[in-house]
């Protein structure tokens, strides 16, 4: 893209409000250099300097990863070892080698180092993926002065506090920066801060005027000067610093600083200072961990992992007592268990020692019934987590053809916690809408111009059952080629035809006001089309609606802006040129901005636009010949849904102006404490007695999708917050076009837009105001409440403004507000403030103790996104703030819909699925091992072969229950859409309440007993074997551990709702793998294999008893649950049965 006369615009001189300005401050902040907290100095263009040597700051090396190559492994086995479940391990492991252990070291240890190894395996690829982003960043290139008239690059990681760098159009600074000059010559530069506040407007930069002569190598040859500073801090939007410079003092501000990670943009190039450096980097100052969150689900179960402690606890408990009490029935002469040799014993079977002998089998049994604990649950959960996010990432249903942006699960941990929202707090800005303005409709002269209605008037014609004559929306009105920002359709101002209306001096004079009050920047493209590049959609919308009516800017330069308008007397375009002599630019404070232009007649105007509250004022007594027509149009685009801004303007005499220009450069350059309140009341002044024109109205129009999805979350009941900055009739309006206020659905209001509190607001007295506010309030909510209690049959939506909002959630009546707000089924909170969205957002959270999702694309939207339990962003135009600060990032906030309703129902339903499996097996096993210590007099032996034991949890069960995890669905995707009420089944937390996962221990308990009873009773006590052999130690083991399984593989055959190949090849491959493993296993010598050497292929497998023994046991042991599944579906069917019944 080429910039159209770029090389000679001094906008320096012309802006005012955020050109050369500090902060405003009580003190002069910069007599603080030196002193604590302002002792940085920076020698520039020195790089040999032994001053800055000494002072040895950080380098430009820049690291965000976790771990380094010396602390990987110590500080991840940290990390690991912060579980309980893991230390415990690692003591069993530790003790395993001990004579206490019933098994042998290594079948402990390699279980133990494969799961820890794969947790830490799976940090360090996570990290690795981080280093390579450093690694890219560092080793970016950048112009440095070298010293010897020449720049040369060099690796950004490379770079020194004082170097002199140029940095080109396009280009990210490499570190904070000292602006020096730029391609302009008066030395402003445009910067996109998006990486920093997620805004995608430009700023623009101003060097000082002593520097902008610094633009080329010559002059920075010779350029020595020193930089009195900050210390590094984390405040992106202050510095305080002075500049030494040819025996002069300068003042710095933040105008003067370019950012890292912040672009250079419609400017060639730039000269500046590195000042901070690395981590000494405002961005990297501001960067910190993400809040932890943890899930429900991961909160209650490690409550599981204490009770089954505490299980491993009294069952070691009950083993050792009954030990004690059979040990101490061997002392003396008869001894009752002499193949044990009490005579001759160990400290372990001494019956003359029973307590200590009780003790020892005590600390042998925490170690036997380890079991219980699973091993590999959380590597497990973490592998079905990762892979349920790759699902959510490539899911086509959420992916954005217009901006190619699929969703992103940003992280894995609270995949689950997506099915079990309760609240829903949205943002309305960019969220619910496009954020992308388009001028639809405008007011001049007092008559309204713009065909066709919005989707709001469309909505709300509905509501009221009007019967339209046109109900077309503006888009169906026909036209030619779509332009950006411009959905204006009235054909007595297109094409000309405004030169026929009654008015159409006053129309002229609106567009040119249009096309000139401003600050946009033209671009002409590689095919000649003019873009441009404003500081906000509305702007650019002003200057293309003005381009499409035939006054269109093309040109910008240092004094003058340059318009082809549409010439009314010879019908002709013609080029006019307006000197530009001063911009007074918008700010929130004053709501408007102006212009001072000379007009090719000679005429000296200042052409104003803002919001109608601060216009209407500033009227001149002659200049309101529109104004009553004007505001009843004001308030139809407001209730429409449209954004407002009134236009006027006024003609300035010379004298006049004279006087005030001498005051206002004197302002400029002035650096006292009061320099911003000076240039306030000098703008004040000037921006009087104005004349309207008329007004604007911009569509923000609803993202496509937007009623649907947020009718499916109401049938679904999750409660909607809506948390805006407008004003309340724009947002109860665009309530009712997206459906979040609906026909039947009673409103209550709680405002402080009252005639009362107005009435005290003009007499001033704050203490009045406020207890007067606060009695209003307080009222307000208890007649809210108490018109909710007499119609409980009734929906409520509650609408609350800003002012409201802070009364209402004071500490001594938010109990009260929230009482009401829970009441209802939608809230609105309109001119709220961010923090104001983070208080209330943290007050759902704790008040209903349950889920809440707050979504939201821009900065302002960061800090609820951070205090909710889970935080979505939408990848709109407002930059990536929001993203980065989210969990989950979205394209459109339809996409909502298809991350609740199906993602989030199926991996609430597998976690909680999974999790309680996983309990349930380990129960099973490890009981069996319990009934054995009993039948064998409570000896401690384990049933099983060591390494049987230790591949339980490894090989033969662990890949069903991950394949239950990631691919397990209740019901597919179409239909958690056609019912959304499935998801409450999340939100009530069904699949995973206590009584519920008792259930699922249980089950386990009975699956042991009827495992080991069986199995005893059927392969003991006779011949096994056709020789006539008995059964004995290694057979009764391996009969059993074979029964168990294939019952827990079976048992996750039959709760699996939604088969795959995959789930068939894990369930029924792991029973084979089990098969596979005993034939291998058992081929090796016996000093390795011990008792499993040859018992498969010589004993087991021939013998039919082993067979029908084995079925025989895993049918049995499935009847419980499969007569408890069969008398719950049909007599107590869950939503997901129903759904399924009805399917059949």
């Amino acid at each position: 893209m080429a910039r159209v006369r770029k090389s000679s615009i001094h906008l320096s001189k012309l802006c005012s409000f955020s050109c050369c300005c500090r902060p405003p401050s009580t003190t002069d902040e910069h007599a603080r250099i030196g002193q604590k907290g302002y002792s940085r100095v920076v020698y520039c263009n020195e790089p040999d300097s032994q001053e800055q040597i000494r002072l040895n700051y950080r380098g430009n090396y820049v690291s965000t990863t976790k771990y380094t190559a010396a602390n990987f492994i110590p500080k991840s086995l940290f990390e690991q070892f912060r579980r309980v479940a893991n230390v415990y391990f690692l003591v069993v492991a530790c003790v395993s080698f001990s004579p206490l252990a019933p098994y042998s070291g290594p079948s402990i240890v390699v279980p133990l180092i494969i799961v820890i190894g794969a947790t830490m395996a799976k940090e360090g690829i996570e990290d690795w993926h981080r280093r390579i982003q450093d690694v890219e960043a560092n080793n970016r290139q950048v112009e440095v002065y070298d010293g010897n008239g020449s720049f040369k690059e060099i690796k950004w990681k490379d770079i020194c506090v004082g170097d002199l760098v140029k940095v080109h159009k396009d280009e990210y600074f490499p570190a904070d920066l000292f602006l020096l000059s730029s391609g302009y010559q008066d030395g402003v530069c445009y910067v996109e801060t998006m990486n920093l506040d997620g805004e995608t407007n430009l700023k623009s930069k101003h060097a000082l005027g002593v520097t902008s002569v610094i633009r080329d190598v010559e002059t920075v040859k010779g350029f020595r000067a020193v930089i009195k500073c900050e210390d590094p801090n984390e405040h992106l939007y202050s510095f305080i610093g002075t500049l030494y410079y040819e025996c002069q003092q300068y003042s710095l501000s933040p105008q003067q600083i370019l950012l890292r990670g912040s672009k250079l943009k419609n400017t060639d190039y730039i000269y500046g200072v590195v000042i901070f450096t690395g981590h000494d980097t405002k961005v990297m100052q501001n960067a910190m961990d993400p809040p932890s969150k943890r899930t429900r689900i991961e909160r209650r179960m490690d409550k599981i992992i204490y009770v089954l402690f505490i299980t491993l606890i009294l069952v070691s408990f009950i083993g050792s007592l009954s030990f004690g009490i059979e040990t101490k029935k061997d002392n003396g002469g008869d001894y009752r268990r002499w193949y044990l040799r009490p005579d001759s014993t160990t400290v372990f079977f001494d019956p003359r020692r029973p307590l200590v002998a009780a003790f020892l089998h005590f600390l042998t049994g925490l170690m036997l019934y380890g079991y219980l604990i699973p091993i590999s649950l959380y590597v497990s959960i973490e592998i079905c987590k990762v892979l349920q996010s790759i699902f959510i990432n490539q899911d086509q249903a959420m992916y954005d053809e217009q901006t190619e942006r699929p969703a992103h699960a940003r992280t894995s941990n609270l995949n689950e916690e997506l099915g079990q929202v309760y609240t829903i707090l949205s943002d309305k800005t960019g969220t619910l809408t496009c954020n992308s303005m388009e001028f639809v409709k405008c007011s001049i002269a007092g008559t309204a111009y713009g065909r066709g209605m919005t989707e709001v008037e469309v909505a709300l014609a509905r509501k009221s059952g009007e019967i339209l004559d046109e109900p077309m929306a503006i888009d169906a009105v026909e036209s030619g080629e779509y332009v950006k920002g411009f959905n204006f359709r009235d054909e007595r101002i297109m094409d000309g035809k405004w030169m026929d209306e009654p008015h159409s001096d006053v129309i002229q004079k609106f567009f040119r006001v249009l096309g000139t009050c401003h600050t946009a920047v033209p671009e002409v493209t590689e095919s000649d089309q003019i873009v441009y590049e404003a500081e906000s959609a509305d702007e650019a919308a002003f200057v293309i609606a003005a381009r499409e009516v035939g006054f269109q800017f093309f040109v910008r330069d240092q004094t003058s802006i340059q318009l082809h308008e549409l010439d009314p007397i010879s019908g002709k375009t013609v080029d006019r040129v307006y000197e530009l002599l001063n911009v007074l630019e918008f700010s929130s404070a004053r709501r408007r901005m102006s212009v001072i232009i000379r007009s090719p007649e000679k005429q000296l105007l200042l052409l104003a636009k803002g919001a109608d509250s601060v216009m209407f004022e500033r009227l001149s007594e002659h200049g309101r010949m529109f104004k009553v027509q004007t505001k009843e149009h004001i308030e139809r685009y407001s209730e429409a849904g449209l954004r407002t801004m009134v236009v006027a303007y006024r003609e300035l005499d010379d004298d006049g102006y004279k006087m005030w220009e001498q005051e206002y450069a004197k302002a400029k350059t002035s650096v006292g404490a009061d320099r911003d309140d000076l240039l306030d009341e000098l703008a004040d002044r000037i921006e009087r007695d104005l004349i309207l024109l008329g007004a604007t109205a911009v569509e923000d129009k609803l993202q496509k999708g937007v009623p649907s999805c947020i009718d499916k979350l109401a049938r679904a009941r999750i409660r909607i917050w809506v948390l805006t900055g407008d004003k309340k009739g724009t947002a109860i309006n665009i309530g009712y076009a997206c459906g979040l206020l609906r026909p039947g659905m009673k409103q209550i209001v709680i405002t402080l837009e009252l005639p009362q509190i107005e009435e005290l607001e003009k007499q001033g007295d704050k203490d009045i105001i406020a207890q007067a506010s606060l009695e209003s309030v307080e009222q307000q909510i208890r007649d809210g409440k108490s018109q909710v209690a007499k119609e409980s049959s009734t929906e409520f939506g509650l609408i609350i403004d800003g002012k409201s909002l802070f009364f209402a959630v004071d500490e001594n009546r938010v109990n009260c507000f929230m009482d009401l707000a829970m009441s209802c089924a939608t809230v609105i909170c309109c001119r709220s403030s961010p923090k104001q969205k983070a208080v209330v957002t943290r007050l759902v959270k704790s008040v209903t103790g349950k889920t809440t999702l707050a979504i939201g694309d821009g900065a302002n939207d960061v800090g609820m996104i951070q205090e909710a339990d889970i935080g979505v962003g939408i990848s709109g135009v407002e930059g990536m703030q929001a993203v980065m600060s989210s969990d989950f990032s979205i394209a459109q906030f339809r996409f909502l819909e298809n991350l609740l309703l199906v993602h989030g129902h199926w991996c609430y339903r597998r976690i909680a699925m999974m999790i309680c499996y996983f309990f349930y097996k380990n129960i099973t096993f490890g009981f069996t091992l319990f009934w054995f210590e009993v039948y064998a007099s409570f000896s401690g032996q384990p049933a099983y072969n060591d390494w049987y034991m230790s591949c339980y949890n490894v090989l033969f069960t662990s890949l069903p229950v991950i394949a239950l995890g990631v691919f397990d669905q209740d019901v597919s995707a179409s239909l958690c859409l056609e019912h959304p009420l499935l998801y409450q089944e999340g939100v009530q937390n069904i699949l995973f309440r206590w009584i519920r996962i008792l259930g699922w221990m249980f089950n386990g308990v009975l699956s042991s007993i009827i495992i080991f009873f069986l199995t005893i009773n059927s392969i003991t006590g006779q011949a096994f074997r056709n020789d006539g052999h008995v059964a004995d130690y290694s057979v009764l083991g391996l009969t059993m551990y074979t029964c168990v399984v294939l019952t827990v593989n079976c048992q996750m055959a039959l709760s699996i709702n939604y088969f795959t190949w995959i789930q068939h090849l894990f369930i029924w491959g792991s029973i084979t793998l089990w098969f596979i493993f005993l034939l291998v296993y058992g081929s090796i010598p016996p000093p390795l294999s011990t008792t499993a050497y040859k018992v498969f292929i010589e004993a087991c497998g021939p013998s039919i008893r082993f067979w029908l023994t084995a079925l025989l046991v895993a049918i049995t042991t499935l009847l419980p649950l499969f007569t408890y599944r069969a008398f719950q579906t049909r007599f107590r069917p869950m939503e997901h049965d129903k759904i399924q019944t009805r399917r059949s």
